[in-house]
C-alpha cells in the first residue's frame, strides 16, 4: 500500500514509526506542521513526526486547505490511503478524495464520545475508567466519520493524561496497521456514528487550569491528573502548580500505595477533627509525613504528592511541606493572599 502520513505530535510517532516499518506499506510522503520557535532561545524545532520521518518527502504547509504547491504535490503520489494522527489541520473535500481508500484517522477516543481536540485530557477529567482508540473513514465533519475499528484502555486512579496517551499511542499504531490490511482486503465493514451518543472534548483553556476547592477531591484529582502539568492554585500571594495528588478515603484506598494505605487510620482522625470543625475548603488539615500536606475540599480530603512553587523546580509533597514550613490551618486558593 501507498500511504501518505499526516501528524504531528510525540502521540502520532509510534504510528509514522510502525507504517514505516511493517513490510507491504509505503510511506510515499508525511505531511506535517511547519518548523516554530519555542523557548527562551527562540530556537526553531521540527515537529517530533518530522524528526521521526527520517528519508521521507516531509511537506510543511502552513495552510493546506490553500497550498497549491502541497495538493499538487499529495495529488501526484497516487496513495492509496491518507493516515492521519494528530495532524493539526483540517482537510478539504479535495484532500479527503484524493486516495483510493480515502483518508483514516486514528482517534483517541472510543467515538463518539470525545469528539474534537482533546479527548484524553477530558475522559480522565470527567473520571472515565475505560478510554481507547477509533479509526474512522473521515469525512469534512469534526471526528464524525464512519467507525472502522476500536481498542480499549483501562485507566487507573493515578494515570495521567501524559501516561494514557503513550498507552494509546501504541494502540494507535497497531490499530491502524489492522485497519489498513483490513481496508485493502475489503473485510472491514465501516459503522455510521450515533450522532445522539456524541460527547466533545473542547480546546483546553487557560482557565480550566485553576483549582476550585470548593469541588470534591475526587474532581479535582482528575483534575490535576487530566490536566498535568498545568493545574494551579494560590498559595502565599503566588501561583502554586499542584502537578501530583492521591484522593484520600473510601472507595479510593483499594487503588493507592501501599505507603498511604498504611497511613488510613491516621486520616480517618484528620477527616474526623476536619467535620467536627466545619474546615472550610482549600485548608491544610494535616501533614502526612513522608507524603504531603492533606487539604479539605468541598468532599473528602486531597493529598498533595507533588507540587512546583513559582521560580522553582518541582517537589514531592513532603519536601513542599518542609521547605515552605507549612502549617496546619493555612489555606490554598482565593483566601491565600492572591
Amino acid at each position: 500500500m501507498r500511504l501518505v502520513f499526516f501528524g504531528t505530535p510525540q502521540f502520532a510517532v509510534p504510528s509514522l514509526q510502525r507504517l514505516l516499518a511493517e513490510p507491504g506499506f509505503e510511506v510515499a510522503a508525511v505531511v506535517t506542521q511547519p518548523d516554530r520557535r519555542r523557548g527562551r532561545g527562540n530556537q526553531v524545532d521540527a515537529s517530533p513526526v518530522k524528526q521521526a520521518a527520517g528519508d521521507c518527502l516531509v511537506l510543511q504547509p502552513a495552510r493546506i486547505k490553500k497550498d497549491e504547491a502541497t495538493l499538487s504535490a499529495l495529488e501526484a503520489i497516487g496513495a492509496d490511503a491518507f493516515v492521519v494522527v494528530a495532524y493539526g489541520q483540517l482537510l478539504s473535500a479535495r484532500i479527503l478524495d484524493m486516495p483510493r481508500l480515502g483518508c483514516i484517522n486514528g482517534h483517541g477516543s472510543l467515538l463518539p464520545a470525545y469528539r474534537g481536540a482533546a479527548p484524553i485530557q477530558w475522559c480522565i477529567v470527567n473520571g472515565d475508567r475505560v478510554t481507547g482508540m477509533t479509526t474512522m473513514q473521515m469525512n469534512l465533519g469534526m471526528d464524525t466519520g464512519d467507525m472502522l475499528l476500536k481498542s480499549h484502555l483501562p485507566i487507573g486512579l493515578l494515570d495521567t493524561a501524559g501516561e494514557v496517551a503513550a498507552a494509546l499511542a501504541q494502540q494507535c499504531a497497531d490499530l491502524l496497521v489492522e485497519t489498513l490490511h483490513g481496508l485493502q482486503a475489503g473485510t472491514l465493514n465501516p459503522e455510521p456514528q450515533n450522532d445522539a451518543l456524541a460527547t466533545y472534548a473542547p480546546l483546553i483553556q487557560k482557565e480550566d487550569f485553576e483549582l476550585d476547592w470548593g469541588k470534591g477531591a475526587i474532581a479535582l484529582h482528575n483534575q490535576v491528573r487530566g490536566f498535568y502539568p498545568s493545574c494551579v492554585t494560590p498559595f502565599r500571594g503566588q501561583p502554586l502548580k499542584v502537578m501530583a495528588t492521591a484522593p484520600l478515603g473510601e472507595p479510593h484506598w483499594a487503588e493507592l500505595p501501599s505507603e498511604l494505605v498504611a497511613l488510613r487510620d491516621t486520616v480517618a482522625g484528620i477527616a474526623a477533627e476536619a467535620t467536627q470543625r466545619n474546615t472550610p475548603p482549600g485548608t491544610v488539615v494535616g501533614l502526612l509525613k513522608g507524603q504531603g500536606p492533606v487539604v479539605q475540599t468541598g468532599d473528602g480530603l486531597l493529598l498533595l504528592r507533588q507540587v512546583k512553587p513559582s521560580g522553582k523546580q518541582a517537589q514531592a509533597g513532603a519536601d513542599f511541606v518542609n521547605g515552605s514550613r507549612l502549617q496546619i490551618g493555612e489555606s490554598f486558593g482565593s483566601g491565600s493572599g492572591i
